[in-house]
This record gives C-alpha cells, sequence and structure tokens, in this order.
C-alpha cells in the first residue's frame, strides 16, 4: 500500500478530533510537483521557493508539536486521576474498608477497567501519531529531493528528530505502567482466556478505541519492519511495548478487526 493510502486509512482509523492534526500529505506532495515543474526551479534559482517549502513544513512540524504536548499533559493527568480511582476501589473494598454491595463493586471495576484499556489505547495512537507523521515528512522531503536536485532532506530530518513530538519516552513509560496496573489490578487468571477475550474483542470491535489501537499497532509494525538497519533517516528508538498475541489474532482476522 502506497503511503498516502495507508496515511488516509489511518487517519480514518484514529479518534475523530485527531484528524486535522496529522500531516497535509497531499497537498505537498502536489505542491512538490507543482515546485519541480515551475520556471524558477527549471532555472536553477530555487532559494526563494525552497524557503517557502520550509516554511509550509515547519508549520506541520508546529501543529504536531503543539497536538502531541497537549495530549501528553492531558495523559499525565488523567493517569493520576485513574491512579486515585484505583485506591478508592481499593481501599473501599480490602478487609478494613466499608465494603459496599458486590454489584456496586463490579459495576465501579468494570468501569474502572474500561477507562484504563482506553487510556492505554489512546497513548498507543500517540504514539502512532508520532511515527506516521514523521514517516511522512521523511517521504515528502525524499520527494523534494528527487525532483528538485536539492539537498533539503538530511538537514531538516535532524531538525525533525529534535521536535517534541518525536520524543516518546514519557508515553512509552506510561504505557507500560498503565500494562501493570491492568495486570495487578485485573490480573487474568489464564493465558488462553486471555486469547480468547481478545480474539472476540477483535471480531465485535467497532468505531471503539480498540479498533483504533489495532490499526496503530499494526501500522507501527509495519513502518519499522522496512528497516532492518539504522541510518540518519530512521525513526528514532521506540520502547513500546507490542503484543504479539495481538498481532497475530488480527492478522489471523484482518477484515473484521480494522476494515
Amino acid at each position: 500500500m502506497k503511503f498516502g493510502k495507508k496515511l488516509k486509512h489511518q487517519i480514518q482509523e484514529s479518534l475523530p478530533g485527531w484528524r486535522d492534526k496529522f500531516l497535509s500529505y497531499n497537498d505537498l506532495k502536489k505542491l512538490v510537483r507543482l515546485i519541480s515543474s515551475s520556471p524558477v526551479v527549471l532555472n536553477g534559482n530555487s532559494g526563494k521557493v525552497e524557503a517557502e517549502f520550509v516554511y509550509l513544513l515547519n508549520n506541520e512540524i508546529d501543529k504536531f508539536n503543539a497536538f502531541f504536548m497537549e495530549q501528553e499533559e492531558n495523559f499525565i493527568i488523567r493517569n493520576e486521576e485513574l491512579q486515585q480511582r484505583i485506591k478508592k476501589v481499593t481501599d473501599t473494598w480490602e478487609p478494613n474498608g466499608s465494603q459496599p454491595s458486590n454489584t456496586i463493586y463490579e459495576d465501579e471495576v468494570g468501569q474502572l477497567r474500561k477507562d484504563i484499556v482506553d487510556f492505554h489505547g489512546e497513548m498507543v495512537l500517540l504514539v502512532n501519531y508520532s511515527n506516521i507523521n514523521y514517516t511522512g515528512l521523511a517521504k515528502i522531503l525524499k520527494k523534494y529531493d528527487k525532483r528538485t536536485g536539492s539537498l533539503l532532506r538530511l538537514p531538516f530530518i535532524q531538525k525533525i528528530l529534535e521536535q517534541p513530538f518525536l520524543t516518546t519516552d514519557l508515553i512509552s513509560k506510561l504505557v507500560k505502567e498503565c500494562e501493570s496496573t491492568i495486570n495487578a489490578v485485573f490480573p487474568v487468571e489464564e493465558e488462553e482466556e486471555r486469547k480468547r477475550e481478545v480474539k472476540e474483542a477483535i471480531t465485535v470491535a467497532g468505531e471503539g478505541i480498540f479498533r483504533n489501537t489495532v490499526a496503530a499497532l499494526l501500522t507501527m509494525q509495519e513502518i519499522r519492519k522496512g528497516s532492518s538497519t539504522y541510518s540518519q533517516y530512521s525513526l528514532p528508538p521506540i520502547n513500546l511495548p507490542v503484543d504479539s498475541d495481538l498481532i497475530q489474532l488480527v492478522q489471523l482476522n484482518p477484515p473484521t478487526a480494522i476494515f
């Protein structure tokens, strides 16, 4: 699948409020085509045109940074709120707690588990947002250099790699903490039972966060699978755990899982 179609699919699989925050890839691709055929570039006087192109790329990067940092701050707050809710439930139903009815306990724990899983999924989506937008920028720069004969890609990539939207260490740390919380507070007794639940979730997945997360995991796996060696254009290392059982189950059920 060409990157433009892959990006379009990923945007469709993202959360509604995120869809205008991705790279304007098709617009930039059209612009590169126009620039490469303009008389200014053909005559070897590309300085002004290149400056305008870089200006547009910088606007895109500013958009990514603002959105990423806003989400990151939101996740920090939500993580603290979830920890407080977990403590409240634990304190209430522990042996020395007030221990209201089992029905209330089941309702609260069920909602808490759903909120934690959704929170985990959104953080995975943000890491994927970072990955796919970087990949799009790298591809646009490659097209620009190829069509214009410029050498813009390497210095600009070096600048991109220093941007906040590619600094995913904190989010990756929160993802791991979230997974530890799920395992500690809501352990699944049997591994086969866990796999069955995942498979059922994939089968019935509609527009929920689970479906979005599955699509993001598959995209991250595909993007990184294409490059086995490190270069100056490589994505920064990622510490996000990818559930191999989840990926395997999705690949066995692609039509109902993500399409």
